[in-house]
């Protein structure tokens, strides 16, 4: 697998760049209260950005307690 690194040195400029985050944060009714997973990923979308890169953010955020929901499928 390539590295961040890697992608960067080989060129990522004009591409559309699909990174996966851990985006799964605590949260107090809709209040985050440990905003560190968010605050991690900044650098990586940051770099790819700066390498000329379209970066598209994917993620999730928990799962429904009542089991899943069509209306969010």
């Amino acid at each position: 697998m390539r590295s961040l690194a890697d992608l960067v040195e080989e060129g990522v400029r004009g591409r559309t760049v699909l990174v996966r985050s851990d985006l799964n944060v605590p949260l107090d009714g809709d209040r985050i209260t440990d905003d560190g997973r968010i605050r991690a990923s900044v650098p990586t979308i940051w770099a790819l950005s700066r390498a000329g890169a379209r970066v598209i953010v994917t993620a999730h955020l928990g799962r429904p307690k009542d089991g899943p929901d069509p209306q969010f499928s």
